[in-house]
């Protein structure tokens, strides 16, 4: 196995996508187009959602949706400190300031418990009128405690926008995240477990906001372009807001189109390497495997993230030490995530101090993301198991 190379994150793509992107070239139109309105009535079939809207990422997703939510200038948003900056950046995007909240310790996940420690610690009250919503982050693939964060929402009277970018095919007490709460956002970045390249997909129940989100999410421009230039239509349009440019390509679509039929596969494929990972990694010292609070099938597995226990560890090897040298050995691992909190930007504007997360801060300096795709084959998930027992086992 000594030749064997492990990438962290590879996608899997097959002839069906290569040849509707062919058929998309042919077409002569490569932009917003029949292929988006498809891979959205596909998406919201599969999701069990009124309205699944295409876009080209998921920050853009989650800045359209604090947008129709009318979300502004002196309002409070939470947001979970251990996520990626996307998650906080779209609430600074519409003038809003973000609250940060520690993590719950098991699960990784924003909790209402932790809610109303980080409420308590920044003297905000729950029933302060600047308070308007939170965007939990489904860590990982692993579900949100819904049912509670709902709860605290409803009490308080806050709209809940869910960051999903982690979390397609997740699914709370047998129903697929995406339809539990006012908003969510996928994404189809090339490393999530499917892609679009770069894409997201925004979606909800409400009319309402999805009117809004389809006009913003194209420069606040009343008809789809699509229709404006097709053969025979009318050119005549209006603008009726200030939008933005965050619309699917065809292209991107094409590639979703085929990707979402085969999820499914994809996501038993990820069950299989992060059961086999608990199998064969759960007697090393010093290596502490996910503490999920959910069945394996209800997780999507998009990051399978390790603490490293450097007191326990061969040779007190610590996270850093066992990411250098597996990279040596040619196994790429990642880091999710350095907390916001620690984000020049953010500490230095809200004042922020890694005394207030210390379950965040505990999980950054021991967190490990695992390599974990459909693509990969079963000598890779050896190589990957083999050499950790190598390195850690004493």
């Amino acid at each position: 196995m000594k030749d064997i190379k492990v990438p962290f994150a590879l996608p899997e793509c097959g002839e069906e996508e290569i040849n509707e992107l062919l058929a998309v070239f042919k077409s002569g139109w490569l932009t917003t187009a029949s292929r988006c309105a498809r891979f959205e009535k596909d998406f919201a079939r599969f999701i069990g959602a009124k309205h699944a809207l295409a876009v080209n990422s998921a920050t853009a997703a989650l800045h359209l949706g604090l947008e129709a939510l009318d979300i502004t200038k002196g309002d409070m948003v939470l947001v979970p400190t251990l996520t990626f900056t996307a998650t906080a950046e779209v609430v600074c995007y519409v003038h809003a300031q973000p609250i940060f909240v520690d993590c719950d310790p098991n699960t990784f996940c924003m909790t209402s418990e932790q809610v109303e420690k980080a409420l308590k610690i920044q003297g905000i009250s729950s029933d302060d009128s600047r308070l308007k919503a939170m965007i939990p982050v489904h860590f990982g693939g692993h579900p949100c405690d819904m049912d509670s964060l709902l709860a605290f929402s409803s009490m308080n009277q806050l709209k809940i926008l869910e960051d999903a970018a982690h979390a397609f095919p997740t699914r709370y007490k047998e129903r697929l995240v995406g339809t539990l709460s006012d908003i969510t956002c996928f994404s189809f970045y090339a490393n999530k477990t499917m892609t679009t390249g770069e894409g997201g997909m925004l979606c909800t129940n409400n009319d309402k906001i999805a009117q809004r989100v389809k006009v913003m999410r194209l420069h606040g421009i009343n008809r789809d372009v699509w229709a404006r230039f097709s053969t025979g239509a009318s050119w005549e349009y209006d603008v009726v807001a200030p939008g933005f440019k965050y619309n699917m390509t065809d292209i991107a679509a094409a590639i979703g189109i085929h990707q979402l039929k085969k999820v499914k596969k994809f996501h038993e494929k990820r069950q299989r390497i992060a059961e086999r990972y608990y199998r064969e990694l759960k007697d090393v010292p010093g290596l502490m495997l996910p503490n999920i609070h959910c069945q394996m099938k209800d997780h999507s597995w998009y990051l399978f993230v390790v603490l490293v226990n450097s007191d326990s560890t061969k040779k007190a090897i610590d996270r850093n030490g066992l990411i250098k040298e597996l990279a040596r050995r040619q196994i790429g691992t990642s880091v999710h995530y350095k907390p916001l909190h620690r984000m020049s930007y953010y500490k230095s504007l809200y004042n922020l101090n890694p005394s207030m997360f210390p379950n965040a801060e505990r999980i950054f300096e021991r967190c490990l993301s695992l390599p974990i795709y459909s693509a990969m084959n079963d000598d890779q998930i050896e190589y990957v198991i083999q050499n950790i027992r190598e390195i850690l086992l004493p």
